[in-house]
């Protein structure tokens, strides 16, 4: 699961008169965090081998979101839940629109998904809920702040290792059953320590560089319609988050100095020269 959030680093953000963010009018990146999950399930097809999905919720211009998640988990495919019905919903009725999604991904795959991973927060909402909710929509097991893991193919179980309240400093090691839901915490870190996952990670980077070429070709878009979904119980109609009030995110003003330096100046690049030196070690 991933989610395109607004790049704040432009400080271009639109917002109706009600409070919703227009998001078709706001430039979007790949949520942050949502790398930590993408790590964990390239780690984990790296390890066991099987097929990677991603899928998100947004307008269509999320297809380029859904093209750097690809990339970065060198993902067999993609799926964009998207349209007017879905917009401007909270946290719940997102996980009911993902939840369902997954569940029509397994009956057109005719198998059944083994891990879902979710991103720890997004950068905009910040409430960490989508991850949790649509595991309990699923009515799946969750592990939450997973900073390692491993899958038991044969008992069809999940290890991993959480930080306990996110406290670095304490760990605890948890197991459950398969189908599961997974949230990588920002410190996860993935491992490749037998030469065999170093060249199955370098393959599989080469196949997704080719394959992303043909992006069009490998994401799938479903409408409400097609996930039998009622409009009552998802988008805005769907949503029980009420909105009280926004504030604008202004572009953050640049407060460095700068001097323009003249590369043809012998005796101003002596000085630059000065000033990084002390710096080389």
């Amino acid at each position: 699961m991933t989610k395109g959030v607004p790049d704040f680093s432009e400080g271009v953000v639109s917002f109706d008169e009600d409070g919703h963010l227009e998001r078709g009018k706001t430039p979007t990146v790949m949520n942050p965090n949502d790398a930590y999950a993408l790590e964990a399930a390239l780690q984990t097809k790296v390890r066991h081998g099987g097929t990677v999905s991603v899928m998100s919720m947004g307008p269509p211009g999320y297809q380029e979101v859904l093209e750097e998640a690809m990339e970065s988990v060198y993902a067999d495919d993609a799926y964009l839940l998207s349209d007017r019905e879905m917009a401007a919903a909270d946290t719940w009725a997102t996980a009911i629109t993902v939840a369902t999604g997954i569940h029509k991904l397994e009956a057109e795959a005719g198998e059944e998904v083994d891990l879902v991973f979710a991103g720890f927060k997004t950068a905009d909402g910040e409430t960490g809920h989508t991850g949790p909710q649509t595991a309990w929509c699923l009515d799946w097991p969750m592990i939450t702040h997973v900073i390692a893991l491993d899958v038991d193919e044969e008992e069809r179980t999940v290890r991993a290792k959480r930080l306990v309240e996110g406290d670095i400093e304490e760990i605890e090691t948890v197991e459950t059953e398969l189908p599961a839901l997974i949230v990588p915490d920002p410190e996860f870190a993935p491992s490749y320590h037998r030469a065999s996952h170093r060249l199955t990670h370098k393959d599989l980077r080469a196949e997704t560089r080719e394959r992303v070429n043909d992006i069009d070709d490998l994401v799938t878009v479903w409408n409400h319609e097609d996930l039998n979904l009622d409009p009552d119980y998802i988008g805005l109609d769907g949503s029980p988050t009420i909105v009280e009030s926004v504030d604008p995110i202004p572009k953050a003003p640049s407060e460095r100095e700068a001097t323009m330096i003249d590369p043809a100046d012998e005796d101003a690049m002596g000085e630059v020269l000065d000033e990084l030196l002390p710096y080389a070690d």
